[in-house]
């Protein structure tokens, strides 16, 4: 499957939520990674390379919109679901403006989970105009130089 090698973070503290969602992101070939709260979230994160991360915004320990913050803090170009029972307008606003790139609101079909996390994936979390680097080598796509 094309997706495969995608590596995806959830950070949900239901755990029926949670293993609902991570069966059906298995299902379609994803390696998946759970933490339950906030705390764990950053962790996993700041250990992991993921290609996207789904989070709840009421978490323990450190809620979903901090938590969001110190993501796109972190990794800027990263993809960020937010995925919650507050649906009020501002609280979506909020979200958007923590950092988060969209916002689900629960209860959700998981058709639409799917739908939204792939189309996040495909803008991808590289910035093509950023050098790549490894060690001592440094790739410039806009320019196309190697240093």
């Amino acid at each position: 499957m094309y997706y495969s090698r995608m590596r995806i973070l959830l950070v949900e503290d239901e755990s029926r939520v949670a293993q609902f969602i991570r069966k059906g992101l298995r299902e379609e070939g994803y390696a998946v990674d759970v933490a339950a709260d906030g705390g764990a979230g950053e962790n996993l994160a700041g250990a992991t390379d993921y290609d996207l991360v789904i989070t709840d915004r009421m978490l323990p320990k450190l809620d979903g919109m901090e938590l969001v913050r110190r993501l796109r803090a972190r990794a800027p170009r990263l993809p960020i679901l937010m995925l919650t029972a507050r649906d009020a307008v501002a609280d979506r606003v909020a979200g958007l403006a923590a950092g988060a790139d969209d916002y689900l609101v629960k209860p959700f079909a998981f058709d639409e989970l799917a739908a939204r996390f792939r189309a996040l994936l495909r803008r991808g979390s590289q910035d093509p105009g950023q050098p790549l680097r490894c060690g001592d080598l440094a790739v410039d796509p806009v320019a196309h130089t190697v240093t």
